[in-house]
């Protein structure tokens, strides 16, 4: 090829290149409409059924992740299946609450809401949280006009919640003693009228809810978000609630991931100490929300693209399966 000008051999090659090219797409095409193929017996499995999912995690707070999120829960919509989104967030309160110079407290782990945390807290769990991910919805699912609705368990009753009551062990007497963690909250009674309306309308909506209660006297409670998804989950008697979190799954002793398990080896994790951590009270929220009604709970990795649809959709799954 010696003295013969560079743009006469890319011209030689073009049509090689633009051949192999072209193969690539083409298989690409064949991988893809084998996969949808081979999803189609889990499809018919949750057509028309209620899963719930509680968003949650650093992943949260990402907005590419965010996006992603927002289009599978779009893509499970027109596929038949009815999302409910329940998110947390717990980084953006602490966030906001360093900025407004709110000092937080905290015992066993657990944030003391006194009136000041509580105001802050429903704004960005009501406000800025559970409209953006609504917005994220909406944006990805314009094209089939599926819309996310931002609530929180204000609305129309939807969450009726009381004073949490804590006791720990005092470490000098050993003697329990009642724990004051403020406008902490447990659900009392879940109203899932709303949401049945709103997945059964002749509009595609997605409702995303905030972790906000509400008690019979009208005090606002903040509650824990896992505990609002299994409380919202066994209402709507949900074939699956799906946990996204920032971990595979639950562990066994070895460090291995447990791809299912029955609530009576859930309890035998969590009594063994096995469990331990944030993960007991994943475990007793799933256990409960199977308890309630609920088919099957799924702790995953909320941080893996498309974690629910290979869960929902796929042979394997794609986290820890919890059910009786």
């Amino acid at each position: 090829m010696t003295g013969v000008p560079t743009s006469a051999i890319e011209a030689r090659l073009s049509p090689y290149r633009t051949a192999a090219l072209t193969d690539v797409a083409e298989e690409a095409g064949w991988a893809t409409a084998k996969t949808l193929a081979e999803a189609l017996p889990y499809i018919q499995i949750y057509d028309r059924e209620t899963v719930v999912i509680k968003y949650g995690g650093h992943a949260m707070g990402q907005e590419q992740v965010a996006k992603l999120f927002a289009a599978d829960a779009v893509l499970l919509k027109l596929l038949g299946v009815h999302p409910v989104v329940v998110h947390g967030g717990g980084p953006q309160i602490s966030r906001m609450l360093d900025k407004a110079g709110v000092k937080s407290t905290f015992i066993d782990g657990l944030r003391v809401t006194d009136e000041a945390t509580m105001e802050v807290a429903e704004m960005v769990l009501s406000g800025a949280i559970n409209k953006e991910i609504a917005n994220w919805i909406t944006l990805a699912g314009a094209e089939a006009d599926v819309r996310g609705v931002g609530l929180s368990g204000k609305d129309a009753r939807l969450i009726t919640a009381e004073k949490v009551t804590r006791t720990r062990k005092d470490p000098d007497s050993n003697i329990e003693q009642a724990v004051d963690l403020g406008f902490v909250g447990e659900p009392t009674k879940v109203d899932p009228h709303l949401i049945q309306a709103l997945l059964t309308s002749e509009t595609d909506y997605i409702p995303v809810i905030a972790p906000i209660g509400v008690s019979e006297a009208g005090q606002t409670f903040n509650i824990n978000a896992d505990t609002v998804a299994g409380a919202l989950a066994g209402a709507l008697k949900a074939k699956r609630m799906l946990m996204l979190t920032d971990i595979a799954g639950v562990l066994d002793g070895e460090g291995q991931l447990i791809r299912q398990m029955t609530i009576a080896e859930a309890r035998g994790l969590i009594e063994s100490g096995v469990a331990s951590g944030g993960m007991i009270p994943k475990l007793e929220n799933a256990i409960h929300a199977v308890e309630s009604g609920v088919e099957a709970v799924v702790i995953l990795d909320g941080r893996r693209p498309h974690a629910m649809l290979v869960e929902l959709f796929s042979e394997h799954g794609a986290g820890t399966l919890i059910s009786k």
